[in-house]
């Protein structure tokens, strides 16, 4: 990722419109920024989300609340709670997300 050509500003997360996502099960709730190339969200996953597709999608990810669990094609499973993040690449590992009880998430990819 290269940062290039932004200046300086503030977000204020609760003015960014909320789009709905469904998943398989449940939904997700995402505020969405574009700054040049780099796509910022602030997504919360409805308890019982299940993602409808495998992503292959590069992100760094953070839990902010709730419990983010993680399945990657190959079958290894992960489990994040607040303060823990992941990174993966473009292309490199797909994987879904799920959570029972819900989760708040700063991505950025």
């Amino acid at each position: 990722m290269n940062i290039d050509a932004i200046p300086f500003a503030t977000t204020d997360w609760s003015n960014v419109p909320v789009v709905e996502h469904q998943g398989e099960q449940g939904s997700a709730c995402w505020r969405t920024c574009q700054f040049g190339s780099i796509r910022v969200r602030m997504v919360e996953y409805a308890p019982g989300y299940l993602a409808d597709h495998w992503c292959s999608k590069g992100h760094i990810l953070l839990c902010l609340e709730g419990e983010l669990h993680t399945e990657l094609q190959d079958g290894r499973h992960f489990v994040l709670k607040p303060g823990m993040s992941y990174q993966v690449a473009d292309n490199a590992e797909a994987h879904r997300s799920s959570t029972p009880v819900g989760a708040k998430l700063f991505i950025v990819d």
